[in-house]
């Protein structure tokens, strides 16, 4: 997962950086630094709870007077040219790049496999689509990986949402067998679900369907879930505060063939708008395969370095950093 994020996202350091630069910082430091992170600032804000607008206004008004108000402030607003971005990397069509790495804890026997494929940035549509693939694949993946194959006690099917940038990762932890290995199962499972989709009946589709249209439309249990889902919109910078809504209405209208198509499309070993990305840890049982397992992975590109990797790739617009302020 660190590894993965690392080279997907745009503005990310590395640990072993902060852990150098650690032992270095002295208290008189953060005194010195204090004054200057907040010279220029930004405040995005959101109030929820037990409020009238005029109240929520009224506080951001009195963050906003001592930030901001002469002839006391603290700070001054950030000049629109240095608004926060959120920029993903965006990978190749019809490629499969990975990344390999020996685990950092020596006495770990477990390896570890990230298989993860990016697919589109923001679209209700495809959100649909990507998300009752995974609704339908993920007990049948847990089945075939950990159940049958018994690769290891850590299998999942997953989403992953790099700040509206989203795909769909499988990520698994073994002793049984090394991270290339691995990989070589996920694309069998891969292979053998296409023909699941084909076999499903339409009942069981609907059913798939209707439960994932009705898992959007519940209503949020507490404060905090409200709360984390319409912060989440914000600090993407989409802002698509009515997403449930018109994800379930795009449900609605999704068919088993668009389904299909759209595994065919950007999912299924092989097809021509597959961007993957697999992330191989070693652990000690497999460290000896490590080196042999790059030397002989021809169908797919080595990172070899992050960073290159990272400067060499274009972006995907960020949502973040385009708009003013937004009122709900």
């Amino acid at each position: 997962m660190y590894y993965c994020s690392l080279i997907l996202q745009d503005q990310s350091w590395p640990w072993t950086d902060e852990l150098e630069v650690l032992p270095l910082l002295k208290a008189d430091d953060l005194v010195k630094f204090y004054p200057i992170m907040i010279s220029r600032t930004f405040l995005e804000c959101y109030a929820a709870g037990n409020l009238e607008p005029r109240e929520a206004e009224s506080m951001i008004q009195h963050i906003e007077d001592v930030f901001f108000k002469p002839p006391n402030h603290i700070a001054q607003a950030l000049f629109r040219s240095q608004y926060m971005t959120n920029r993903i990397i965006k990978l190749e069509r019809g490629l499969t790049y990975f990344y390999s790495a020996e685990g950092l804890n020596p006495s770990d026997e477990n390896s570890a496999l990230v298989h993860y494929i990016q697919v589109h940035q923001d679209d209700y549509k495809l959100n649909a689509q990507l998300q009752l693939f995974a609704l339908i694949a993920k007990q049948p993946a847990f089945h075939q990986l950990r159940s049958v194959e018994q690769l290891g006690y850590i299998t999942v099917l997953m989403q992953r949402n790099d700040s509206g940038v989203r795909g769909v990762q499988f990520i698994i932890q073994s002793t049984v067998k090394g991270p290339e290995q691995i990989g070589l199962r996920v694309e069998y499972f891969l292979n053998i679900f296409e023909s699941k989709l084909h076999e499903m009946s339409g009942d069981e589709f609907k059913t798939n369907v209707n439960a994932l249209i009705d898992m959007k439309l519940e209503k949020h249990k507490n404060l905090q879930e409200e709360s984390g889902f319409y912060w989440r919109e914000i600090f993407d910078g989409t802002l698509k505060f009515d997403r449930r809504e018109c994800e379930a209405a795009a449900l609605k209208q999704l068919t088993q063939e668009d389904l299909i198509d759209f595994f065919n499309e950007y999912i299924n070993v092989g097809a021509l708008q597959k961007k993957g990305l697999s992330i191989r840890v070693y652990g000690s049982l497999h460290s000896s395969e490590h080196k042999v397992d790059n030397s002989q992975s021809t169908d797919v590109v080595q990172i070899e370095d992050i960073f290159s990797f990272r400067r060499s790739r274009p972006l995907y617009g960020s949502f973040k950093g385009g708009l003013g302020a937004v009122k709900l």
